[in-house]
């Protein structure tokens, strides 16, 4: 079960907060959840890192995540031009579950990324310029081998852009009610990791996120609208900690629930900070 600590969002133990797919709140009285743990993902694909607080600007995607990504094979990615390129040109957990081999880290104070895996030398460059992201793509061909796919490349995001999962998804809420519930069905650990989220939250029923599109959400400081529901794939089969694909995520969520959603994207509509222990609200 969830264990709160430095690498995982926790949960309080409590009372298991449940609603029956397919049952509507959209004329209940505002809900109220509690930020268990903040995350980016500097390297699309990459290790989690968690922060304490962030601060959410409108229209913006979540702070420093998804700065760079690694293509593999040429997926046309014009810096001059960016435009969205979908997460299978890219080495990422969804088809190269040896990623999670890695565990890397980026360092705000330098600029250095650094990456260490059982049984290869450790890395550390500074990203933001070609050779140092010509020696992350060098030390992952090693680390991956075969599994690469294709020659790989460390893009660089230009000015705002992010390698996002979906073109409108800006930030990336998980309510811990519905992977616990999920868990539960499954009679096996669920790491909430595998969903690779900016904000885990718990206080809500689960599942009463799925009908909340175009709702109001308070975020800390912040508003934000719901976009969608996020739908899930197959990077929520690997096992952050192992790197093992061990659980059909997406078949169990359509085997349990006749979906495969778990999780919102939001767009923020209001700035503001938001930190752990801050409280979401659902706005009437």
């Amino acid at each position: 079960m969830f264990m709160g600590g430095p690498d995982e969002p926790g949960h309080d133990g409590g009372k298991l907060d449940t609603l029956a797919p397919g049952t509507s709140l959209r004329h209940s009285p505002p809900m109220k959840a509690t930020v268990s743990a903040l995350y980016r993902h500097p390297v699309k694909g990459f290790t989690p890192e968690r922060l304490a607080a962030a601060e959410l600007a409108v229209g913006e995607t979540f702070p420093g995540d998804r700065m760079y990504a690694v293509e593999v094979g040429d997926c046309g990615f014009d810096p001059a031009a960016p435009a969205f390129v979908p997460k299978t040109r890219f080495a990422v957990l969804a088809h190269i579950a040896e990623v999670a081999r890695a565990r890397t880290r980026y360092d705000d104070t330098t600029g250095v990324f650094h990456a260490t895996a059982p049984g290869f030398p450790d890395f550390a460059g500074d990203l933001t310029g070609e050779a140092g992201r010509a020696a992350f793509a060098a030390w992952l061909i090693d680390l991956l081998g075969e599994e690469a796919r294709g020659p790989l490349k460390v893009l660089r995001a230009p000015g705002g852009w992010r390698f996002t999962d979906h073109p409108l998804g800006h930030v990336s809420i998980i309510n811990l009610a519905s992977v616990r519930d999920l868990e539960q069905r499954l009679g096996r650990p669920l790491d909430p990791l595998r969903f690779r989220a900016n904000l885990y939250v718990g206080g809500w029923p689960a599942w009463a996120e799925n009908d909340w599109k175009d709702r109001t959400l308070r975020i800390g400081g912040a508003t934000a609208t719901v976009f969608k529901p996020i739908v899930r794939c197959a990077a929520t089969h690997v096992d952050p900690a192992t790197a093992m694909r061990d659980i059909e995520v997406v078949k169990a969520l359509f085997d349990h629930y006749g979906h495969t959603l778990c999780g919102l994207y939001v767009q923020t509509t209001a700035a503001g900070r938001v930190a752990e222990g801050d409280v979401l609200e659902l706005m009437a």
